[in-house]
């Protein structure tokens, strides 16, 4: 059995299926449902592993990701006016 990598998925709706991101080697897949994303994105990350260089495998490979919330400020909505004219 070979090395066990831990890698992290994002997993996305996109239309009626669901997009599937190995954040730290740029490889994706996709599943009409989020477990077959997932599924898939294994697969498609065990494929490109087996069949990449090891040095194109150390070159994509991003060492350090981080996944975290963030909270940004929405902008507050503007305020239309209505502006009159004096004939009217």
């Amino acid at each position: 059995m070979g090395k066990v990598l831990q890698l992290t998925a994002v997993i996305e709706r996109e239309g009626d299926g669901f997009v599937s991101t190995c954040q730290e080697l740029d490889v994706v897949s996709q599943g009409r449902t989020v477990e077959e994303a997932r599924l898939n994105l294994v697969e498609a990350v065990e494929g490109f592993l087996e069949a990449a260089s090891s040095s194109e495998v150390r070159r994509r490979l991003k060492k350090e990701t981080y996944i975290m919330p963030i909270m940004p400020t929405l902008p507050r909505p503007r305020i239309k006016v209505a502006v009159r004219s004096k004939g009217a």
